[in-house]
């Protein structure tokens, strides 16, 4: 058994694709650089949201695609805590350069699924990642 498989980001349905040593370089190194500028990149947003368990506020980095009233998030990165914690509360907020979206009924889409009305990108990475959906309100 690889790293990855016995990683705790590694669910059934939501496996990690990325390898362990990217995922430490990229929480100890890149995002710290890439969050003061991420909503401002091209497809990339700051989702805000509460700890499961001490309600502390955190905020992400992630890469958002979106049609209509659906907002999906691919999970390479597999079941991490900030999942974890969006689905616990049910809703998140999005913030992008100039506007916040609010998303509500989280859900996860298991790797494999058929992704009928995902955005095109999102449904791209659905073969082999899971994908968090929600509704924008």
């Amino acid at each position: 058994m690889s790293a990855r498989d016995q990683h705790p980001n590694n669910a059934p349905g939501i496996p990690m694709v990325y390898p362990v040593w990217f995922e430490n370089i990229q929480v100890k190194y890149l995002n710290p650089v890439v969050k003061p500028i991420a909503r401002f990149l091209p497809g990339t947003a700051t989702i805000e949201h509460r700890g499961r368990k001490s309600g502390k506020p955190y905020q992400t980095v992630v890469t958002t695609y979106r049609t209509g009233n659906t907002l999906a998030i691919a999970l390479g990165h597999g079941k991490t805590d900030w999942v974890k914690n969006v689905l616990a509360a049910g809703e998140a907020d999005l913030r992008y350069a100039r506007r916040r979206v609010h998303i509500r009924n989280p859900r996860i889409l298991p790797a494999g699924s058929d992704g009928k009305g995902l955005p095109r990108l999102a449904k791209l990475q659905l073969p082999r990642m899971a994908v968090l959906v929600g509704d924008v309100t």
